[in-house]
């Protein structure tokens, strides 16, 4: 059909996730091998507006919409960009959620060390101040 398999989206946000939390300081390979803490989906929702096609230029927003004890919540906006001097605006192709719950190495809930906490904090607090610090991946041909 000449469009993305929708299943792609999936990998694309982990790929925000991780993204992410790089960008706050710190790796998910740090969480698990460092600190014995894992990040399983509880819940994925996904919104499909416009189909992605095959060798298109596609940006990922990445943003964390809600943290709490062993709780995390991300939001996701796949969008194809306007090309220069076309005159097309941005074009939001998926938009979507994920919950993950915070367990350690026997899948037991636990909490947030306080260094994670901690960024995790500090990154929310600027977004609400209205400071632009989503994370963002290029994906270069989908």
């Amino acid at each position: 059909m000449g469009v993305v398999y929708h299943a792609h989206y999936f990998v694309w946000f982990e790929i925000g996730r991780v993204e992410l939390l790089r960008h706050l300081g710190f790796s998910y390979r740090e969480m698990e091998g460092d600190d014995g803490c894992h990040l399983p989906v509880a819940e994925a929702v996904c919104r499909f507006k416009s189909p992605a096609r095959y060798d298109e230029e596609l940006a990922l927003e990445t943003r964390i919409l809600a943290a709490g004890g062993s709780l995390l919540k991300f939001g996701y906006r796949l969008v194809r960009e306007g090309k220069p001097g076309d005159g097309q605006a941005q074009e939001v192709l998926a938009e979507a959620q994920t919950t993950h719950v915070l367990v350690d190495r026997r899948m037991r809930r636990r909490s947030f060390p306080v260094r994670y906490a901690a960024a995790i904090r500090a990154f929310m607090e600027g977004e609400d101040r209205g400071e632009d610090r989503r994370g963002e991946d290029r994906k270069d041909r989908s």
